[in-house]
């Protein structure tokens, strides 16, 4: 991983970038952009934070890919247990590994974990503390802090294409096709569509280099070589802001798409990268599948339509398809800050980051490489 890391000072800078704690909205800018005054700009955008439209602008940390290219999807089953599935549910939404987590009411299991991790030997680790941590830490009993599970395996190194502004695309159709969008209770019109769509782009956003200088005590040349620095090493891209549910805009529906694709050529790869359903596709080998896709559709009636284009663009190619339906009322939590935050903190060694969860792991981690003869980065 990059020296860049190992630095204290850089690593308070990155805290402060991707928390988005130095980071906000430049009114004027998006005002010279636009060409809306201020206020009226101001008061759009202050609208589209409220009702929770689209987060705060932060820096996306994409060196988080490298430092855990696993991806674990793992189903699972919750215990009947009303009072310790609340504490379960506490432990999904606090845990630094999963960034999101969905009910699901299909096939055998009721829950869906989406999680990062260094290897599936840390994956293992990872999972085989938990019912420890959820005994100690959450206070569920032994008998329900057990799960039975199925996990499979995705490399993030193999991401074909990584676009979460692609929603907007869907937003503005959708409000050109009706005349009108509405988005949890807020009627938008097509300022609030500009906007969102120059946010989500990386436009009208700004860095406070003098709070960065004031956490490090540099000097503000040097806050912005190292800032520089991170970009071009591909630590984090210019900031931007997300849909809450990250890459999914909200009451949008999530689709977890496992495709076979029987010749995977460049006019599909093509395809994908420009398809504004897709915002997130990844390369692998599950089964008979060869394609990991994360679509985003207005509705149940919309991806049938997709799936079926994609069958007529490449009726010799398209073969079967296993569908997971994610809707915005299923889920549970979705927050790919909470991993990229934790590493950082863990990095400078925070105290708050030193739980009693963190040490069983490091125990059983410590444990394991004895036992296994793993290296010490296991």
């Amino acid at each position: 991983m990059s020296e860049l890391l190992e630095e204290h000072d850089n690593l308070k800078i990155l805290e402060e970038l991707v928390s988005g704690n130095a980071v906000s909205v430049n009114i004027s800018e998006l005002s010279r952009i636009l060409g809306k005054h201020r206020n009226t700009i101001k008061k759009s955008v202050e609208k589209l934070f409220e009702h929770n439209i689209i987060d705060r602008p932060f820096y996306p940390f994409h060196g988080l890919y490298k430092i855990y290219p696993l991806l674990a999807v793992i189903y699972l089953d919750l215990p009947e247990c009303r009072e310790c599935t609340e504490d379960i549910i506490k432990w999904i939404k606090e845990d630094p590994q999963i960034f999101a987590a969905y009910r699901s009411r299909q096939g055998e299991y009721d829950t869906l974990l989406f999680t990062y991790h260094e290897s599936i030997t840390s994956y293992q680790l990872w999972i085989a503390t938990v019912p420890s941590i959820l005994k100690i830490n959450y206070g569920v009993e032994e008998e329900h802090a057990h799960f039975e599970m199925s996990t499979a395996y995705f490399s993030n190194q193999l991401m074909i294409k990584y676009n979460p502004s692609t929603g907007i695309n869907l937003m503005e159709r959708d409000y050109n096709n009706n005349g009108e969008l509405v988005l949890r209770g807020h009627s938008l019109d097509q300022l609030d569509l500009d906007i969102i769509r120059c946010l989500v782009n990386g436009k009208g956003i700004k860095t406070n280099t003098t709070h960065l200088c004031d956490k490090t005590g540099l000097h503000r040349k040097t806050v912005e070589k190292r800032v520089s620095s991170m970009i071009d090493e591909r630590l984090i891209s210019e900031p931007v802001c997300r849909f809450p549910n990250f890459f999914v805009p909200p009451n949008y529906l999530l689709t977890y798409i496992l495709v076979q694709f029987r010749e995977l050529d460049e006019r599909i790869i093509n395809e994908l990268i420009i398809d504004q359903n897709v915002p997130i596709a990844i390369h692998t080998i599950y089964g008979r599948y060869n394609m990991l896709v994360f679509g985003n559709f207005k509705d149940l009636d919309e991806h049938l339509k997709w799936e079926e284009n994609y069958r007529v663009l490449f009726p010799e190619s398209f073969g079967s398809a296993q569908i997971v339906y994610l809707s915005p009322e299923m889920t549970i939590s979705f927050n790919q800050q909470i991993v990229s935050l934790s590493y950082i903190r863990g990095k400078l060694g925070k105290e708050e980051e030193m739980d009693l969860g963190r040490t069983i792991r490091q125990l059983e981690r410590a444990r394991a490489r004895v036992l296994y003869n793993l290296p010490k980065g296991s």
